[in-house]
């Protein structure tokens, strides 16, 4: 038997595009056993994972769990994280291991000196040159993300509805997020009840949308449903609106049409939705020439220039148009 550790600490989108790679392994690999070490509170994002058969939280008893990794004695460690961290590790369990291109180097030089010199590959495609050498190709079948719910629960804090609009509000950082004023233009004028989704801290911006659009059927689920719960509510939908976040790469396991907002990032960072099989299915909206974007890889609590024009300058026009031809189709 092969066993195989497969390294990723965060976050949820992260999360989410390593599931072809683990795919991949299980199912081209023959008798392999195959391990996941990540984040304590994200553990859950990988719980449902059919091709999963021993997951490691990392972030409280750490070294029981370098211990733990010692004696499971794996062939080969793959490190779809790489950074410092995952370095002792590999490091401490002194095994064959393969990384992925994390390309450092361009996003930096893209970050502050504009100049893009990043390939045009996707993120996914980057995590398999980790696993070519043991000879796992992508099987270009997608994302995936299987929910875990109890529906009675579920349906009680969310009543059935027939047809509504996704909104995921929240991201990481606040440079990532379309401000409440810009989001309530987005979705005025629309007819189709809206469901809004996010965390707890996007509660409050939930409700100021609703306050913008009084007239309109808008429903604030921020901070009451899970991340379980919350991906069930868009793989329901028509269609997802949502920012650069894990929410949109949730969405795209489930083939949703997505409408995606990019602030102070870019897609050719390689974070775009991932559709190998059907790349029409979503529509990319940022403010091109900005001498500004992008002012991180990640991003920021405020806008750096203090104007923000990232988000506050987006085509509103062209956005509600693109939605229009994704409810019409």
């Amino acid at each position: 038997m092969t066993k195989i550790l497969v390294i990723r600490f965060s976050s949820i989108g992260d999360i989410v595009l390593t599931s072809p790679v683990l795919r991949c392994i299980k199912e081209q690999l023959p008798n392999v056993e195959l391990h996941v070490l990540t984040k304590k509170q994200y553990s859950d994002l990988y719980s449902t994972n059919p091709y999963i058969d021993f997951l490691h939280e990392w972030g409280e008893d750490n070294d029981m769990v370098l211990s733990d990794l010692k004696v499971a004695s794996f062939d080969y460690v793959i490190d779809l994280h790489k950074n410092l961290r995952t370095s002792k590790i590999k490091s401490h369990l002194r095994k064959e291991s393969f990384s992925f291109p994390k390309l450092n180097v361009q996003k930096w030089l893209y970050v502050n000196f504009k100049w893009n010199l990043m390939p045009d590959i996707h993120i996914v495609d980057r995590y398999f040159e980790a696993v070519k050498a043991i000879g796992v190709k992508n099987d270009n079948k997608g994302l995936e993300f299987r929910i875990k719910i109890d529906f009675l629960a579920f349906t009680k804090r969310f009543p059935t509805q027939n047809k509504y609009l996704a909104v995921a509000i929240g991201a990481q950082f606040a440079t990532k997020r379309m401000p409440a004023e810009e989001m309530s233009e987005v979705l005025s004028d629309i007819a189709t009840p809206i469901v809004i989704v996010g965390g707890p801290g996007d509660r409050e911006e939930g409700d100021k949308i609703k306050q913008l659009l009084p007239n309109q059927n808008i429903n604030n689920t921020c901070g009451g449903l899970s991340i379980h719960e919350s991906a069930q509510v868009v793989k329901d939908a028509q269609l997802l609106i949502t920012n650069d976040t894990g929410m949109m790469h949730i969405a795209a396991a489930f083939e949703l049409p997505i409408v995606s907002l990019w602030g102070n990032t870019a897609p050719s960072f390689g974070m775009y939705p991932y559709r190998p099989q059907a790349p029409n299915s979503y529509s990319i909206h940022e403010v091109k020439g900005l001498s500004c974007r992008p002012c991180s890889k990640i991003g920021f609590a405020k806008c750096p220039k203090g104007h923000f024009k990232c988000m506050v300058n987006q085509d509103i026009v062209e956005i509600k148009a693109q939605i229009e031809k994704f409810l019409e189709s």
